[in-house]
């Protein structure tokens, strides 16, 4: 019997018995009717794999291939996506350098997931690149990236977005110029373990035409970190318990004096131990650290 499924042969079912007896009509028809929903059944569940496929290697090229060595500062960057294969979502991160000495990060969180969420992703990610390299400074970047998001029109999502600029100095500190549109506060983590928001909220992107949006400078010391996540972090939930920021700045106290590797793990890790079901949301953690003593 032909497996024949949308119109199209996709293989066969084989039924035998011993020559000298034949098969009774109703077995026939059982075997007709098995022989449709099996056709159905392997059609489908070659549709989902390739479905999968598309969708992992969306996500894939929505991600920076590498991340670039940053001279006298550690980078680390955790990245999870939630859900049955990984579909796309919209938590992004990127760290690209913008000219001589200066680098570009950014961490974001694009409303939903899907094809249109990843349209907004893809449109933030390859926009902010192109924006810094033109010179554009921190608001300027993200009141053209707002701009761009609006003019999608009905296919336009809300994003939250960081961004910012780093200048590694001589003296071993590191000078970061930083915009938070509606995302989650970077922290910093000083070296005597006290933890404070590295930045001011202000709107989202994607929701109003005129934006005023400002940047905001702050030092790294040596030993200092700065911790950027998206809301999969803060939002994790246990019942009615979640993480949120104060929980965020807890575990950030107990991280003086690790690597940006090992900031980052630790958040993860208790990201992942505060609730026993599988995260629901996307995660992205981005650690920067001076260390204390600069290789040379």
């Amino acid at each position: 019997l032909p497996l024949v499924a949308r119109n199209r042969v996709i293989g066969m079912l084989t039924l035998g018995k011993p020559s000298e007896e034949h098969f009774r009509q109703e077995i026939l028809e059982l075997a007709e009717d098995l022989s449709r929903r099996a056709a159905l059944a392997l059609d489908n569940a070659r549709l989902y794999s390739e479905r999968t496929a598309i969708s992992q290697s969306l996500q894939r090229s929505l991600l920076p291939p590498e991340l670039p060595e940053v001279p006298g500062v550690e980078v680390e960057v955790i990245y999870r996506a939630a859900g049955e294969g990984n579909e796309v979502g919209g938590d992004f991160y990127d760290l690209f350098p913008i000219r001589d000495g200066a680098y570009g990060f950014a961490i974001g969180d694009v409303c939903g997931t899907g094809p249109e969420a990843a349209a907004v992703t893809g449109l933030a990610r390859h926009a902010l690149r192109l924006l810094a390299r033109e010179g554009f400074g921190g608001p300027a970047v993200l009141e053209r990236l707002n701009a761009a998001i609006l003019d999608e029109g009905a296919r336009s999502r809300f994003l939250t977005l960081l961004y910012g600029e780093l200048w590694p100095q001589r003296d071993g500190s590191a000078v970061l110029k930083v915009v938070c549109a509606g995302h989650p506060l970077p922290l910093r983590l000083r070296q005597d373990g006290t933890v404070e928001p590295a930045a001011e909220p202000q709107p989202l992107l994607g929701v109003m035409d005129d934006l005023e949006l400002y940047e905001q400078t702050i030092t790294l010391d040596p030993g200092d970190v700065l911790l950027c996540v998206t809301d999969g972090v803060t939002e994790r939930r246990e019942g009615t318990r979640m993480l949120g920021d104060d929980g965020l700045t807890d575990v950030l106290t107990t991280c003086t004096g690790l690597t940006a590797g090992a900031v980052a793990a630790r958040v993860l890790r208790a990201v992942e131990r505060f609730a026993a079901e599988p995260a629901s949301d996307d995660m992205a953690i981005l650690a920067m650290r001076v260390p204390e003593f600069p290789a040379g």
